[in-house]
């Protein structure tokens, strides 16, 4: 299927003229013939599927009304791409003002967004780099000419089914600097790796903002997921981080490089092996190969392939991305196939938890709140346990702590666990541990003293809701730990109520 992006940021509302646009057939500049109204976008601008009749080529056609001054900055990116000529730019082949109109002719692009690709959910390390570098090579080529893209995002990378990762859209506007490009692929790495984008700290987004802490702080992509290497982890992590120097981004695609070490038959499709012939041929460049550049090509195939076999939802990425919804494989359309329904490798899952394998330790106390454990584990955040009413923060000062015990059933590798709270302001931990060492107070007590906090986990001032990165070895038991209770709404004491813990794994 057909996938175009211009790179439409959310919140956008679209102002489209219709008054004198083309209709499908029309050739414009005696050349361009419109073949298909694929959208409109939230800055204004119609999108078509078109062909040059003299060249006979696909093209993608991007008309703007008004043309003249309004249309000033999109000519100008348009010009300043044209001159580059690089296998991860996005060829753009005309650029032409009528006045009251305005258009661009650029390469048509069949492939899929990285925003479509993450939704359907987070990528592994190895193709999340091959993505960054890719991007990363075509800006440092940009910034080479003195030019910055200024409109880096997942909208704006694609996947193409020719094999290349290609960067499309640039702006010419005076937000655009090298800076913000270097920042933004920082971005694009944690959006690989997690399937969120960091709002605060690229701008804001269609795809869900970065998962952040009780202080607002981005969690890292280690923290958020499992398996991802503590190297990667660190450079994400110093990208986002504005106190950080940043590198150029012909240093960023050096560094990138050294992490491309999957190897050919780590991404064989199950029909059979992986032929790498269009992404070789399309991947030539006209600067010497970096030192890693096959094995990140590689990672890049190995993506392709997923897309190609059905497990991502090719869908139109048309239109403004905050209006525009994917199907997940959680509400993929009925009818749809199972391999429409899979879920690539890698990606966390949301299990379900026995309600009669959860229980409430409490080592200290009488036993009068150990009921309704279930109700965390049940779907529905409205069906609570709670503790009783106490006078102090501290349980009364009766006891060091509560919390909810599950088992999963057998070891699993978890990425995070999710609390709800009904009333925030909790302070606690996620613990874990070997053993099922029984329920009564002292088998709670022995499980307090056993199992281990997992690190990185204590919350202070716990939100409506928090997320727990799972720790590194697989585990089979949990213990969400509350050490200190909120003051409930309508201050009549303090109490913690849980209405749903969730655990997803990898």
């Amino acid at each position: 299927m057909a996938e175009l992006d211009e790179g439409l940021e959310a919140g956008g509302v679209p102002q489209v003229l219709t008054f004198g646009t083309p209709s499908v057939g029309e050739i414009l500049a005696e050349r361009y013939q419109l073949e298909e109204h694929i959208g409109n976008d939230s800055l204004g601008r119609q999108l078509y599927r078109g062909i040059d009749v003299i060249l006979r080529r696909p093209v993608a056609v991007i008309t703007r009304y008004p043309g003249g001054d309004s249309a000033k900055e999109m000519l100008a990116a348009a010009v300043a791409a044209s001159r580059i000529v690089h296998p991860h730019l996005v060829g753009v082949y005309d650029a032409i003002d009528e006045g009251e109109r305005a258009y661009v002719v650029r390469e048509w692009v069949d492939g899929i967004a990285l925003r479509d690709i993450v939704a359907q959910g987070p990528l592994d390390a190895g193709r999340s780099v091959a993505i960054a570098w890719a991007v990363t090579d075509a800006v440092a080529a940009l910034h080479g000419t003195g030019m910055a893209h200024g409109n880096v995002h997942p909208g704006t990378v694609l996947v193409a089914h020719d094999g290349r990762v290609v960067l499309t859209d640039a702006r010419a506007d005076d937000s655009a600097t090298p800076e913000t490009d270097i920042r933004s692929i920082g971005a694009i790495l944690y959006c690989a790796l997690t399937g969120y984008w960091p709002h605060a700290e690229a701008g804001t987004y269609s795809v869900p903002d970065g998962v952040r802490d009780n202080a607002g702080a981005l969690q890292t992509p280690r923290q958020v997921r499992a398996g991802v290497p503590a190297a990667l982890d660190s450079l994400v992590a110093d990208l986002l981080n504005p106190d950080m120097p940043l590198p150029s981004a012909e240093s960023l695609a050096g560094e990138l490089a050294s992490f491309g070490s999957l190897d050919d038959e780590d991404l064989a499709d199950e029909g059979g092996r992986v032929d790498f012939a269009a992404f070789d041929s399309a991947a030539q460049s006209t600067t010497p190969p970096k030192p890693a550049g096959r094995k990140l090509a590689v990672g890049v195939v190995g993506l392709l392939v997923l897309a190609l076999a059905g497990t991502l939802a090719a869908a139109r990425v048309l239109g403004d991305p905050a209006t525009t919804e994917t199907p997940s494989p959680g509400n993929a359309p009925p009818g749809a196939s199972a391999s429409q329904q899979a879920k690539p490798a890698g990606q966390p899952v949301e299990i379900k938890i026995d309600g009669s394998k959860v229980r409430i330790i409490d080592p200290q106390g009488t036993r009068s709140e150990v009921k309704d454990a279930d109700k965390t584990v049940d779907g529905d955040p409205n069906t609570v346990w709670k503790t009783e009413r106490y006078n102090k923060a501290d349980f009364g000062g009766k006891k060091s702590g509560m919390g909810v015990w599950l088992d999963l059933g057998e070891e699993k590798q978890v990425v995070n666990v999710e609390v709800v709270l009904q009333t925030p302001g909790a302070d606690g931990e996620l613990r874990t541990g070997a053993q099922d060492l029984g329920s009564g107070s002292s088998q709670d007590q022995a499980t307090v003293q056993a199992y281990t906090a997992v690190p990185n986990t204590a919350r202070q001032n716990m939100g409506s809701r928090t997320i727990f990165n799972g720790p590194e070895q697989k585990t089979r038991y949990l213990l969400v730990w509350i050490t200190k209770l909120p003051k409930e709404s309508n201050n009549s004491g303090y109490r913690v109520s849980i209405g749903e813990i969730t655990v997803r794994v990898q």
